[in-house]
C-alpha cells in the first residue's frame, strides 16, 4: 500500500492554604456550574439550559469575563509566586488573551513580558528564534497562540530550563471565558489521579466505534500522562488550557487497523467522517472526500521540508488519549474538543514530546465522539462513557 503522501498526488491533594486569594479563585471555580448565573450575573447554561451569546456581550462584558478567566491561569493553573520571570507568548489572533494575562500577572510578579509574535502555518511549527531564545530564560511560559507551540523545541528547551509551560492553541476569547475553562480543575485532578490504579499492567489498548473505528496497539502502561489537569505549579511541568485528558504515546510500530474521526480535525467540525488506515503504526490511506486531499496535501509539504530518509515519519500515530472535562463542549476547537468527558483522540505526526523518533514539525489531533476503549479484555469506556464510574 502506498503513503498518502507518495501515490497519486506526490486521591485529592491538600490545598494551599498559604494564598488567600488562590483559596478564593478555586472556590469561584468550584461553584460556576452549580450556580443559576454565571460570572457576569447571566443565567449559567450549564444550570439553567440559557446563557447570553457571547458575541452580544458588550466590549466590558468581555474584558470582565477575560479577567476573570486570567485571574484563575495565574492564580489556580499556574500559581505565580513573587519576583518570578513569565513570559505570554500570543499572536495577533489572541492578543486581547495574551493582555488581560499579562494584567493578571502583573499582580503577582514584576518579571512579567508580553510578547506578540507572527501567526504560524500549522500546528508544531517553531516560533521565531528570539521568542525561542526568551522562552528558555523564564520560569514560566504562558502561550495562548493560534496553532499549538506544545509539540517545538523551543517548548522542549524551556522545560529542560525548568520551566512551567502552559499552551492555549486554538483559544479563542469565547473559550478563554466559557466551558472547558469554567471547569472545577481541582475535582478534574482528583478523577485523572484515580486512573492510575486502572492502567497498571494493561498494556493492550483497543479502540472501536460505530463508525468504522477498530484498532489496537500497545502501551507502556507506566508511560500513561496524568499531570494534564488545569494544575502546573512545579518546574518542568507541561498542561495545556483547558485541561483536562489521560494520554501517552502509543508504542511505535505496533498499531495497526482503522479510526474513523467523526467529531473534530484541527480545530474544524467534520461533517463527512476521516478514515485512517494504519499499518505498524503509520498512517498508510486516508479517505473521506475534500478533507482527506487537504489532509494528504498538509502532511505530504511537511514532509517535503525533511530530509528524504525522514519524510514518512510525518504519518506516525503519535498520540492517544480521552477528555475528562465534564465542561468542556465539542465545538470544532481541538484544544477543547478532545478535553470534552468521553470523548477519544488520535494524534499523527511529531511524537518527541513524549519520548519518540518522530521528529517531523507538525501534530495534528482528530477527536471520536462515543467511542469504547478496551485495556486488555475490560471495557474501560462504552460508546463514550466511562463504565468504571458507572460500575462504582
Amino acid at each position: 500500500m502506498v503513503r498518502p503522501f507518495s501515490g497519486k498526488e506526490k486521591k485529592m491533594e491538600p490545598k494551599n492554604t498559604e494564598d488567600d486569594e488562590l483559596e478564593e479563585v478555586v472556590g469561584d471555580v468550584k461553584t460556576i456550574a452549580e450556580e443559576p448565573v454565571d460570572r457576569m450575573g447571566q443565567p449559567n447554561i450549564e444550570s439553567s439550559g440559557e446563557v447570553i451569546p457571547f458575541d452580544e456581550l458588550s466590549i466590558e462584558e468581555v474584558a470582565v469575563q477575560l479577567k476573570v478567566s486570567a485571574q484563575t491561569v495565574i492564580k489556580t493553573c499556574m500559581d505565580i509566586r513573587r519576583g518570578e520571570n513569565v513570559l505570554i507568548v500570543c499572536d495577533p489572533t489572541t492578543g486581547d488573551i495574551g493582555q488581560a494575562l499579562h494584567e493578571a500577572a502583573n499582580e503577582r510578579s514584576d518579571r512579567v513580558l508580553l510578547i506578540v509574535m507572527p501567526k504560524a502555518r500549522h500546528h508544531g511549527e517553531e516560533p521565531p528564534p528570539p521568542v525561542a531564545n526568551l522562552m528558555r530564560q523564564q520560569q514560566v511560559v504562558i502561550a495562548p497562540t493560534r496553532y499549538s507551540l506544545t509539540h517545538t523545541r523551543a517548548i522542549r528547551q524551556s522545560l529542560r530550563g525548568g520551566a512551567r509551560v502552559a499552551t492555549m492553541p486554538g483559544m479563542t476569547n469565547e473559550m478563554f471565558s466559557r466551558g472547558g475553562m469554567s471547569a472545577d480543575f481541582s475535582l478534574i485532578k482528583q478523577k485523572i489521579s484515580d486512573l492510575g490504579s486502572y492502567f497498571r499492567r494493561r498494556r493492550i489498548v483497543k479502540v472501536t466505534s460505530e463508525q468504522g473505528t477498530d484498532v489496537t496497539f500497545e502501551v507502556g502502561w507506566r508511560e500513561w500522562k496524568l499531570d494534564d489537569n488545569g494544575i502546573c505549579n512545579r518546574p518542568k511541568m507541561l498542561t495545556n488550557l483547558p485541561a483536562g485528558k489521560a494520554f501517552i504515546m502509543p508504542r511505535e510500530g505496533t498499531m495497526n487497523g482503522t479510526v474513523v474521526i467523526d467529531g473534530s480535525w484541527e480545530s474544524n467540525l467534520v461533517d463527512e467522517p476521516i478514515t485512517f488506515v494504519i499499518e505498524n503504526g503509520m498512517v498508510m490511506d486516508v479517505k473521506g472526500g475534500t478533507i482527506a486531499a487537504t489532509i494528504r496535501q498538509e502532511f505530504g509539504e511537511a514532509a517535503k521540508r525533511l530530509r528524504a530518509k525522514e519524510r514518512e515519519n510525518v504519518w506516525t500515530v503519535a498520540e492517544f488519549g480521552f477528555g475528562m472535562n465534564p465542561q468542556a463542549r465539542l465545538s470544532g476547537n481541538v484544544l477543547e474538543d478532545e478535553k470534552r468527558l468521553g470523548t477519544c483522540y488520535f494524534s499523527v505526526g511529531d511524537n518527541t514530546a513524549l519520548g519518540g523518533t518522530s521528529s517531523v514539525g507538525i501534530h495534528i489531533p482528530g477527536v471520536l465522539k462515543n467511542a469504547s476503549v478496551w485495556l486488555d479484555d475490560t471495557l474501560f469506556i462504552s460508546k463514550g462513557e466511562f463504565v468504571l464510574w458507572n460500575d462504582q
